[in-house]
């Protein structure tokens, strides 16, 4: 008995192989997206490439451009402000 689908010949497979890693890289990709989301990480990855004033703030700390008594008086007036912004 002869199925509709043996006619497909070898463009059948092709089309089905195809179809198969789509649906699965549609899949993976969810789950990777629901992940991020779930964790918060979407709302970082926006301001992923800009350093923020903190990170400024440590680096010229690290470098020697500030001391500390600069350092945590102007960490703790960021802090401050992001708190009341």
């Amino acid at each position: 008995m002869m199925y509709g689908w043996y006619g497909w010949g070898w463009g059948g497979w092709i089309v089905v192989t195809l179809l198969m890693v789509a649906f699965w890289a549609a899949v993976i990709t969810g789950i990777v997206l629901a992940i991020r989301y779930a964790s918060g990480d979407g709302q970082r990855s926006q301001a992923r490439g800009a350093p923020t004033a903190e990170d400024v703030l440590a680096e010229r700390f690290a470098r020697g451009e500030i001391d500390e008594e600069e350092y945590r008086r102007r960490l703790t007036l960021l802090r401050e402000h992001r708190s009341t912004g």
